[in-house]
């Protein structure tokens, strides 16, 4: 279920708060919440997965009987040997159902051979919840957070609704105190209600008007170098807005529900460099692969042939974490690579770059980047990105792309600026001084209603509504 959808916004999410609220909290303890949120929760994921719920609660209860293990072998080699279970059995997990047709076909490829592909359904939200399990048994064994003895918080953790399908990637440590108790108000709930209808308001308005227009450019029969880069620019403002919306959402409804979740996009589309871009981008997941697996290989103590090593390990894993398809391997190691050009080869050079050339510099990366990202295969991608440089284009612009550039020029123009810090810079001046506040405190619920709105119209009126990374 999309949380950008009419079922969701004007049964589910009514239903579900009502549900929470109506629950009680018994000398502050969150127990009985958390039941009535994990009820919630498996409601969510069963509506669209009703299957693979039982997979989620066993990876779940897997994960948790393993930091049983670990907390009562502390400091003994048979904790270490416990992690490796749990990791173990989660990656199992996320291999069978995600990649193994990927290691089927191209085993077929390379022996000749013709075994049969399993064609497993991936379930939604694989990736995001397996990570999470990872991540509190690592932390486990380092010592870094306690053991969650109870079965009810820890279920809830995992499965908890408004980030279980596409992340932040949430750690055990970000609310484990919320999970014993937690406070609300109507301050942090309005605040929650305004981040959720923002995000929404990217995913529905933006996001999916420019997503039409990377389909129609994709499609042209003759490709155009102003078609080409009119589908490389929807595309990647489509895949920023449609996943910082997401996570906007995600992070409203924590707060709407108590919680306090990470932050996960911060305007990456104004860094100067691709290391700054990827501090900027899906943070969560950043952090997760450096704490997990860039420190534990050596990271920047390594040797620098070492250093190179783990860069380009991090970043193969990371293109195939997204999907199980060479061109996510090809988009990983390009970035993989880009980083190894700024932090090892050319270090010297991107620290007197004048940050104009580096606003350039970082969006033609990025640019190139989601091409491949969103190409079928590496052979679509090289098509793609040498039309972009004048290669085998048809001409310089069709009369396809001038209609679409006209159609689409006000939405790109609002995207550009959208995804800077002018907008909320703005607003912020707005609200200066005791006018300006008053102002603010009246315009912003109605400009928020008003959001709500208009998001609703598009949403019954239109049918183009996907999401990008529940393919992930």
């Amino acid at each position: 279920m999309l949380f950008s959808s009419v079922t969701f916004l004007y049964y589910c999410l009514p239903v579900a708060l009502s549900v929470y609220f109506l629950t009680p909290m018994p000398g502050g303890s969150a127990r009985f919440r958390n039941a009535a949120l994990l009820l919630c929760s498996l409601a969510f994921y069963a509506w669209g997965e009703p299957v693979y719920v039982f997979l989620m609660l066993f990876q779940s209860l897997a994960g948790w009987f393993f930091g049983l293990l670990i907390d009562a072998h502390r400091g003994k080699p048979a904790s270490a040997a416990f992690v490796f279970a749990s990791v173990t059995v989660g990656l199992c997990g996320l291999a069978l159902f995600k990649y193994s047709d990927f290691f089927v076909e191209n085993a077929n490829a390379l022996f000749h051979a013709s075994a049969p592909s399993l064609g497993l359904a991936l379930p939604i939200g694989i990736s995001f919840y397996t990570f999470q399990i990872l991540s509190y048994v690592i932390d486990l064994h380092r010592g870094t957070i306690r053991v969650q003895r109870n079965l009810l918080n820890f279920v809830t953790y995992v499965t908890l609704f408004p980030q279980l399908i596409a992340g932040p990637i949430v750690r055990c440590a970000d609310v484990a105190d919320a999970l014993e108790s937690r406070s609300h108000s109507l301050a942090r709930f309005a605040s929650g209600a305004r981040r959720f209808v923002t995000g929404l308001a990217k995913k529905v308005l933006l996001a999916n008007a420019l997503g039409e227009l990377a389909v129609s450019c994709a499609a042209a029969d003759e490709r155009s170098l102003l078609i080409a880069w009119l589908y490389a620019l929807a595309y990647s403002l489509q895949i920023y807005f449609d996943f910082s919306g997401y996570s906007d959402m995600a992070i409203g409804l924590g707060h709407m529900f108590g919680f306090k979740f990470p932050e996960n996009f911060n305007y990456p589309y104004i860094a100067r460099s691709v290391t700054e871009f990827w501090r900027r981008w899906h943070m969560s997941l950043s952090s997760w692969f450096r704490d997990y697996v860039y420190i534990p290989l050596g990271g920047n103590r390594a040797s620098a042939a070492g250093r190179v090593r783990n860069i380009l390990f991090v970043w193969l894993l990371t293109g195939f974490w997204h999907g199980a398809g060479w061109n996510f391997i090809l988009w990983g190691l390009y970035f993989g690579l880009l980083l190894l050009f700024e932090k090892h080869a050319f270090s010297g050079l991107f620290k007197r770059l004048p940050a104009p050339l580096g606003h350039v510099y970082l969006p033609l990366c990025a640019i190139f980047g989601w091409v491949i990202f969103d190409a079928k295969d590496a052979g679509a991608a090289a098509r793609m990105a040498s039309a972009m440089l004048g290669f085998g284009a048809a001409g310089l612009a069709d009369a396809k792309a001038i209609y679409l550039l006209r159609g689409y020029a006000a939405t790109l123009l609002i995207a550009a600026v959208g995804c800077t810090p002018l907008p909320a810079r703005l607003a912020r001046g707005l609200s200066r001084g005791r006018a300006g506040e008053r102002l603010m405190t009246a315009l912003e619920p109605l400009c928020v209603l008003l959001l709500l709105a208009l998001v609703t119209a598009f949403l019954v009126d239109g049918s183009y509504n996907p999401f990008i990374y529940f393919r992930f």
